[in-house]
């Protein structure tokens, strides 16, 4: 299937192909035709697959055409949640439209209001737009949303995990009743599911298969390593094994400082990006990052999420995130549009919850690599499938607090030489710790 086959006009095409798009993703296929139709449409898929397109696309086919633009008004609204994502999707828009006379603006925290609120009176098509930034122009009267015809909210379940609930409930309560709304997400969690009960009517639904494990050509692998000697081992693998890119996360903001002096006491040159960078710096660097100037760049993962690279060699983690669902976003990074990615994460003891969390949510057991020159004294315990995590305690199942449930039957009667009184017998039954090829 080709791009001209989903019914994006002449302009839209002659960009794509100056970019050197031929095939559409399966989320574009699926969601552009429904789009353009004037459908509302909630689309789960993993970072990488191309759902920037799939809704920017037909927003530019249906938004193209002559118009005279009304000071302080705009007919397309994109929100995300944070302003690196929100400068690349504009980014995107400008690009993809560049045949069009479709303008757009970038509308997001840390830079000066002036200038936005300039580009508003002189007129816009498309607004992308953090929660924060949109409320409080809006409250200054800036904008309105009266001639609003489409919105989208792009990283949905990213927005909820970032708090901009309440805020995101204002702004549509803003909105007219009458209008397009796009819901994109790379899970599609309860509360999210709650939340797009707010804005879509009757949607036309699309989940990817596959949106809930990582890219099939990322190379996952992980070293258990004490927390004192990550940033050696990490010094070690950059000088060994010749590594000339690498988007490194981090938790905190400190620590990535601290990472990155590490790094350079040992020769290594790296840059970091936070929160706590002014918005100029943050950019400046992200355009290093892609061009090339910077090797390595250490993110923490709020700060991460616009970063967009089509051949980014690999991701390591330095710290194991807190949330299953990040490790997915976070080496969704590398391995896109067909290219082969490797993501490497350092797991120290006190990571092992973690570890355990991403390998359920993954339904496999990450390879595991040793180096000599790195023993650990805190071993890493042998990875389980069935380890859970309930109220920041880790059981197993099977275990003294699984007793009398079904589960704990059912491990009980795995073992060899168990009696069990149920009528199947158990050496027809895989024991837990069996895992699906």
């Amino acid at each position: 299937m080709s791009f001209q086959s989903l019914g994006l006009s002449a302009p839209i095409l002659q960009a794509l192909e100056e970019k050197g798009y031929s095939t559409p993703t399966e989320i574009q296929r699926k969601t552009i035709p429904a789009i353009l139709d004037g459908r509302d449409v909630i689309a789960t898929a993993q970072t990488g697959t191309g759902k920037t397109a799939a809704f920017v696309l037909p927003m530019l086919g249906r938004l193209s055409g002559e118009r005279k633009r009304r000071a302080k008004r705009f007919r397309a609204l994109i929100l995300v949640p944070t302003r690196e994502l929100g400068i690349q999707v504009e980014d995107n828009i400008r690009g993809y439209g560049k045949h069009l006379s479709v303008v757009s603006m970038c509308m997001v925290g840390g830079v000066d209001l002036e200038p936005q609120k300039q580009q508003l009176i002189e007129g816009v098509d498309i607004v992308v737009a953090t929660p924060g930034r949109l409320l409080d122009l809006a409250h200054q009267r800036a904008l309105y949303f009266d001639e609003l015809q489409m919105l989208v909210m792009d990283e949905a379940d990213r927005m909820l995990d970032m708090g901009f609930i309440d805020d995101l409930e204002k702004i549509i309560a803003r909105l007219p009743e009458q209008r397009q709304s796009l819901l994109f997400s790379a899970t599609l969690s309860p509360q999210v599911r709650s939340l797009a009960k707010n804005v879509v009517e009757t949607p036309f639904e699309v989940s990817i298969a596959g949106n809930t494990k990582s890219a099939p050509k990322i190379s996952q692998w992980l070293i258990a390593v004490d927390k004192h000697n990550k940033s050696a081992l990490l010094s070690h693998l950059v000088k060994e094994r010749n590594w000339t890119q690498a988007l490194i996360f981090i938790r905190t903001q400190h620590g990535a400082a601290k990472l990155v002096s590490q790094l350079e006491k040992r020769g290594i040159a790296a840059e970091s990006i936070h929160g706590g960078r002014s918005q100029a710096s943050r950019s400046r660097i992200l355009e290093e990052f892609k061009s090339g100037k910077i090797k390595l760049l250490v993110a923490t993962g709020v700060a991460a999420r616009g970063i967009d690279i089509d051949e980014l060699e690999r991701v390591v983690n330095y710290d194991m995130p807190d949330d299953a669902d990040e490790y997915i976003h976070r080496i969704g990074r590398t391995g896109r549009a067909g290219a082969s990615g490797e993501a490497v994460s350092l797991v120290s003891k006190d990571d092992f919850k973690r570890l355990c969390a991403v390998e359920r949510r993954l339904g496999q057991i990450i390879e595991r690599v040793t180096i000599e020159e790195f023993p650990v004294v805190k071993e890493l315990p042998a990875s389980n499938l069935n380890f859970s995590v309930k109220s920041g305690k880790a059981k197993k199942r099977g275990t003294k607090e699984g007793r009398g449930t079904k589960e704990g039957r059912e491990a009980k009667a795995a073992q060899p030489g168990t009696k069990t009184s149920s009528t199947n017998s158990p050496a027809t039954k895989a024991p837990w710790g069996a895992i699906k090829k």
